[in-house]
């Protein structure tokens, strides 16, 4: 490709940039910041939940989380009981996420290096566990979080999130760790060519064990600070993370092969699907038709973005 070509990664970008333009041109200049600003908040979650897929998928062929929606559900179910809305209580709950998460991602890899599962079957079948757990924990009740939380999720300076720009410091810290980490280079290396990366003397599995308990650590965060937006753990929380977890990662630029990952366009492909949906919602598109348009427009964007010429 030529030196000037756009990089694929850059198109989620410039279609969100597209749509955010089309929706404001309709319902007025002065939806503009608040369009803007509820997009990236949205955006926000699928780049947490997406970073950590990102890792997993970059680690090699086949390798992917499906427990992560189950995940997410857990660890806020369990952070919010510990929790029981009380503001004191907010760092043991987040640390009860976290050590939640940890342990999933942990047990989703030994399942697929001691049983040797394929990861999709490993991972999907440690869900229906992570769920069940979850259903015990708290039934149908949505289990409500401490008021210092919600006011985190949502406090804005300037008319902007704060929320956002933290998860937009976490994306730059994993780009640096990808590009410059030891361990970063090593899970590249890990998902271009596996049995290259053991003579060269890489610890695999314990790579691949990192990429897996991070995933899960970044499902529960997602669980943890979705509950403070929304209002509380409920069991269905979840469920928008399964596709679009997988979904912004590819449209990001990160292959589905492994060996090369893209942290950075996990944000446009967020910003890409939640400002088509402010867009259709605008245009009061119905549910039907919302979904007809989101698979053709992922479609055309895949089938216009220039792919490397393999030589």
């Amino acid at each position: 490709m030529s030196r000037n070509a756009l990089k694929p990664w850059t198109y989620g970008f410039i279609v969100a940039l597209v749509m955010w333009i089309v929706t404001i041109s309709y319902s007025g200049l002065g939806s503009a910041v608040p369009t803007l600003s509820s997009a990236l908040a949205f955006a926000a979650f699928s780049v947490v939940v997406g970073t950590g897929q990102m890792l997993v998928i970059s680690s090699g062929p086949g390798n992917i989380d499906l427990s992560m929606p189950s995940v997410l559900t857990l660890a806020a179910y369990l952070s919010m009981s510990v929790m029981s809305g009380s503001n004191e209580m907010i760092l043991p709950g987040l640390a009860v996420a976290m050590v939640v998460g940890a342990l999933a991602g942990i047990a989703n890899f030994l399942a697929i290096s001691l049983l040797r599962l394929p990861p999709i079957i490993a991972t999907l079948a440690w869900s229906f566990v992570f769920q069940s757990l979850a259903f015990n924990l708290g039934g149908e009740a949505t289990l409500k979080p401490p008021a210092a939380l919600s006011a985190f999720t949502l406090w804005s300076i300037g008319g902007m999130r704060v929320m956002p720009i933290a998860v937009i410091a976490l994306t730059i810290a994993v780009a640096f760790i990808l590009a410059r980490s030891v361990w970063g280079r090593q899970l590249l290396a890990i998902g271009q060519s596996e049995r290259a990366a053991r003579l060269a003397g890489v610890p695999v599995t314990r790579v691949r064990l990192l990429a897996y308990l991070f995933c899960g650590v970044s499902a529960a965060l997602t669980g943890f600070l979705l509950s403070g937006f929304s209002g509380g753990a409920a069991l269905n929380m979840g469920d928008t993370y399964l596709l679009e977890a997988i979904a912004v990662v590819v449209l990001g630029g990160t292959s589905v092969a492994g060996g090369q990952a893209n942290a950075v366009g996990i944000w446009g492909a967020a910003l890409f699907f939640n400002l088509m949906a402010t867009m259709l919602n605008t245009f009061q598109m119905q549910v039907g038709v919302r979904f007809v348009l989101t698979g053709a427009l992922i479609i055309l964007i895949v089938a216009i973005v220039p792919r490397p010429k393999v030589t």
